[in-house]
């Protein structure tokens, strides 16, 4: 996506061999206008596949999640780092590990907002290693929900997330495809869409 390499390339910062940040306009401070058109792009690519649920994690993969559930007329669902007060109902639940904090989280959904009548769209921010993707993948599994494929913003090629989730037999869509981050610059490969 063209819109989103350009800024990657204008406002990225590179802050060493495996980190982007990205926080003036995807993982801080988001960018609304540059987000519908990433929803909007990933809604385009799944529209055949039948989704009723768009799944995502909390914090920065909502706002691409819930702009692509607009488009797609569908319910956005985050799954949650930390237990709340009010999640008193039976809890879906997976462990995920984060590349980027280092620390692993257990991730949970409330089984009443997935079934095994569901065709669910996951949205990330990043691919990377691949966990979080993996964990929300098992958290729909664990409902009975389809997994109909996983849309990224932004995939960091040069690590195994991706080969992670193919092996799985999971279709991803990856908007921006980071080859290198080497010597402080962002080299692309060709993104899926």
């Amino acid at each position: 996506m063209e819109e989103l390499v350009s800024r990657i390339q204008k406002d990225g910062n590179v802050l060493g061999e495996g980190v982007l940040k990205v926080d003036s306009f995807v993982t801080h401070q988001v960018d609304p206008e540059l987000m519908e058109k990433i929803g909007a792009r990933f809604a385009e690519v799944f529209t055949e596949s039948g989704i009723t649920k768009v799944v995502t994690i909390e914090a920065s993969g909502i706002a691409p999640a819930l702009y692509a559930a607009k488009q797609l007329d569908v319910p956005m669902i985050f799954a949650r780092k930390a237990k709340s007060l009010t999640m008193d109902e039976e809890l879906l639940t997976s462990s995920v590990y984060s590349f980027t904090k280092q620390v692993t989280s257990t991730i949970s959904i409330s089984r009443k907002f997935l079934n095994n009548e569901d065709k669910v769209l996951i949205i990330d921010d990043f691919l990377a290693n691949g966990q979080a993707a993996k964990g929300l993948i098992e958290l729909c599994r664990q409902a009975g929900a389809q997994v109909e494929g996983v849309g990224i913003v932004i995939e960091k090629s040069f690590q195994d997330g991706r080969q992670l989730l193919e092996d799985m037999g999971i279709r991803v869509v990856s908007l921006a495809r980071i080859a290198s981050l080497a010597d402080g610059e962002v080299a692309f490969r060709e993104a899926d869409a």
